[in-house]
C-alpha cells in the first residue's frame, strides 16, 4: 500500500475557509503532523499530500489545501492552487466552524454535486461553538454526511472515517480492469517493451507493470518481448496470442510484424480508457484532419520528467503531426497539474497515458475542453491516427470503433 503510485489511490481533498481546521483535521486522520498547525489564518499555503491507507478502501491520497476564502496577490495564487486540486478530487471534505459556515460552504457543495464528486461537510471546532440541528440539516440536505468534530482532541474522527468510507465512489472501490477484461482467462497476451533511453534504468515505466499486473489478476498470461524480437517471439508460439499491446512509439514496426488477424493496440490507448472517456478521446483525435499549418496544439504531461533525447511528447509527436499536416504547428507543452483553465485558444489537446495522475483529474480536463469545443486526445490515440494504424488500433474496444465510424460516416454524407 505504501508504495502504490498516487494516480491508483482515491483522493480526498479538503477544503473550506482559512482557519476552519482543515490541517489539525488532516493530522488527526493520518495520527501524523502532517501539516502545520497555527492560531494564524493562511498558514497553509501550497496543497499538502499525504498517502496512507484507509480501509476497506485501500490506498488514499489526502491533500489538504490553502484556505480558499484567502485574500491579496498571494492569496489569490493560493485559491488557484486549491482550485487546481477540485480537478482530481475523487471525494471532498467540506470543513467549517459553526460560526464560519453559511452561503460560501452551500457554494461549494454545489460546486462538487455539479461535478458529480461526493462530499462530506465536517463542522469543527464544536468545543468553541456547537452547531444547531437546523445547520446540520440543512448540510446533510446537500452533503453525503456531516460530521461534528473537534479536531485537535481527535473528537469526531472516527465518525468521519466511516462518512468518508460510505461515500467512496463505488467506481473506484470496483476498478475497472486495464487489459484483462479484454482477453479471457488463460489467454496470452504479448507485451512489447522497448527499451531506449527514456526506459527507467532497471525497471519497467508504470503502464507496463499495471497491465502485467491486471493479467495476472484476471488469470491470463503475459509474454514481455522488445520490439525487435516480436516476429521471432510470434513464429515460437504454438497458437496465435489473443492480443498484443506495444507502447505506442512503436506502432508502426509492431504493426508490421503482427499478423492482421491478430488485435492489436497501445499501453496509451488501454490507459486512455482506464483514466479517461476513450470514445470521447476517440472523437478528439479525427481533428487531427482538421489541423492546419499554424495551429496551436497543447500537449499536457502528467509527470515532470526531464525530457531526453527522442522524447515522445516534444519531439515525436511534434514531428508526426507535423508531417501528417503538412506544415508547420505551434506546440504548448504543460506538465503536472498545470492546465489551462481556457483551452479554446488550442485547435486539439493532446494528453498523455495519465499513468501517474488519477481518473477524476483526467475526466475534469476531457469536461473543460468538451465545454469550450476544444478537441482533445490522448498519445496513443494521436500516433495511431497520424501513422494511419487508428482503426486497427481500434479493433479490441468495439464501442470506440463504431463511434469513430459513425463519424468518418456523418463528416462523408456532410
Amino acid at each position: 500500500m505504501r508504495t502504490t503510485p498516487r494516480g491508483m489511490r482515491l483522493h480526498i481533498g479538503l477544503f473550506g475557509r482559512r482557519n476552519a481546521g482543515k490541517s489539525s483535521l488532516l493530522n488527526a486522520l493520518t495520527r501524523q503532523d502532517v501539516s502545520i498547525v497555527s492560531d494564524v489564518a493562511g498558514t497553509t499555503t501550497d496543497p499538502v499530500e499525504k498517502p496512507m491507507e484507509l480501509l476497506p478502501i485501500g490506498p488514499v491520497l489526502f491533500i489538504d489545501t490553502a484556505g480558499i476564502d484567502d485574500e491579496g496577490a498571494l492569496g489569490a495564487r493560493r485559491v488557484e492552487k486549491t482550485r487546481q486540486v477540485f480537478d482530481r478530487t475523487d471525494l471532498a471534505v467540506i470543513v467549517t466552524t459553526t460560526e464560519q459556515a453559511g452561503e460560501f460552504e452551500t457554494r461549494l457543495l454545489d460546486e462538487f454535486a455539479q461535478r458529480g464528486v461526493p462530499a462530506v461537510v465536517v463542522v469543527n471546532k464544536c468545543d468553541l461553538a456547537a452547531p444547531t440541528a437546523a445547520l446540520l440539516e440543512g448540510f446533510q440536505r446537500r452533503a453525503a454526511a456531516c460530521v461534528r468534530t473537534v479536531a485537535n482532541r481527535g473528537e469526531g474522527v472516527l465518525d468521519l472515517r466511516q462518512a468518508l468510507i460510505a461515500a467512496a465512489p463505488a467506481d473506484f472501490i470496483n476498478a475497472p480492469a486495464i487489459v484483462g477484461d479484454l482477453v479471457g482467462p488463460g489467454s496470452l497476451v504479448v507485451l512489447v517493451v522497448p527499451i531506449d533511453k527514456e526506459a527507467p534504468k532497471g525497471r519497467l515505466i508504470l503502464p507496463q507493470v499495471q497491465a502485467i499486473r491486471d493479467l495476472l489478476d484476471n488469470d491470463a498470461y503475459c509474454m514481455v518481448v522488445k520490439e525487435r524480437e516480436l516476429r521471432d517471439a510470434l513464429e515460437r508460439l504454438r497458437e496465435p496470442p489473443a492480443l498484443v499491446v506495444t507502447d505506442s512509439q512503436a506502432f508502426l514496426k509492431v504493426a508490421g510484424d503482427t499478423p492482421r488477424e491478430v488485435p492489436l493496440t497501445s499501453f496509451s490507448i488501454l490507459f486512455a480508457r482506464y483514466k479517461g472517456d476513450l470514445v470521447e478521446l476517440v472523437r478528439g483525435a479525427t481533428a487531427i484532419d482538421r489541423l492546419r499549418a499554424g495551429d496551436r496544439v497543447l500537449i499536457a504531461e502528467s509527470c515532470s520528467h526531464h525530457p531526453i533525447g527522442e522524447d515522445i511528447g516534444r519531439v515525436k509527436i511534434p514531428r508526426w503531426l507535423t508531417q501528417y499536416v503538412g506544415g508547420k504547428l505551434e506546440f504548448t507543452h504543460v506538465q503536472g497539474h498545470d492546465f489551462p483553465v481556457d483551452t479554446r485558444r488550442f485547435a486539439l489537446v493532446i494528453h498523455c497515458g495519465a499513468c501517474v495522475t488519477n481518473r477524476r483529474e483526467v475526466l475534469s480536463r476531457i469536461v473543460r475542453c468538451r465545454q469550450a469545443g476544444t478537441p482533445i486526445t490522448n498519445y496513443g490515440l494521436a500516433i495511431a491516427y497520424s501513422l494511419g494504424i487508428f482503426e486497427r488500433a481500434l479493433e479490441p474496444f468495439p464501442a470506440a470503433l463504431a463511434a469513430y465510424a459513425q463519424g468518418r460516416e456523418s463528416v462523408t454524407r456532410g
